[in-house]
């Protein structure tokens, strides 16, 4: 008996550090899509400098893109990882939390059209010679801003998803109960996040807000993929 217990807990161990791995992989490249790119292209009150940024370092705008998409794939892979390791925790909640995931997963997609469409602008297509470089730029602009609000939209269920996912950590019993908490919190600060931002566009949400699903979730991934999970004791 206490021979299948170990085989258990080694299956578990290695699906927990494969999610902490495909989780790993979702951190890296949405950072580097979501922060780490617009940081050095993006002016946002400055159409022409943007525009020129983008023109000029065009390689490192179409690696965030790609960089977006497998940020996006691998988001469709974490879910499904961890429901099969949270699954005996709580069934229902495992499914809620695959489901609003993987939600999110078409409208991303659909939203980083807009930065490829910035491609075709700053191209020196010939049909873009009838338009000036002013409207170019005010094009780009807009393609932005609406990619931006795509995020929007889309980080109602980056946040909706960590609520039962926290509470599957949570009640796990083999995962840290204070990274439970932080995900919890953290549905609540993209939440939060989304309704400043369709009702005050011009109010700047604090950054300590966004800190409990930051620390949460980069939290579990590096405990996944380097602790794995603990034994419980269980008596038969």
């Amino acid at each position: 008996m206490n021979l299948i217990k170990n085989e258990d807990y080694q299956v578990q161990n290695r699906t927990a550090r494969i999610a902490g791995l495909i989780y790993l992989c979702v951190v890296l490249t949405g950072i580097f899509n979501l922060v780490y790119v617009p940081s050095k292209l993006i002016v946002w009150d400055d159409a022409s400098i943007t525009f020129n940024n983008i023109s000029t370092s065009e390689m490192l705008f179409r690696m965030g893109i790609l960089s977006g998409l497998i940020s996006y794939v691998c988001y469709i892979m974490l879910p499904i990882v961890l429901y099969k390791l949270l699954k005996p925790v709580h069934k229902n909640s495992a499914i809620l939390m695959v489901v609003f995931a993987i939600i999110s997963v078409p409208i991303s997609y659909l939203n980083i059209q807009n930065k490829v469409d910035v491609l075709s602008l700053i191209g020196h297509a010939e049909y873009l010679k009838v338009y000036t470089a002013e409207q170019l730029q005010a094009q780009v602009m807009l393609l932005l801003e609406s990619y931006h609000n795509g995020i929007l939209i889309v980080e109602v269920f980056w946040g909706l998803w960590l609520f039962p996912f926290g509470y599957l950590v949570f009640k796990s019993g083999f995962l840290p109960k204070a990274l439970g908490i932080l995900l919890m919190i953290g549905c609540f600060s993209y939440l939060i996040t989304v309704c400043a931002g369709l009702l005050f566009p011009h109010y700047k949400v604090p950054s300590f807000v966004m800190l409990p699903a930051s620390i949460g979730e980069i939290g579990s991934c590096l405990w996944l993929l380097i602790m794995g999970t603990k034994r419980i004791n269980q008596h038969t």
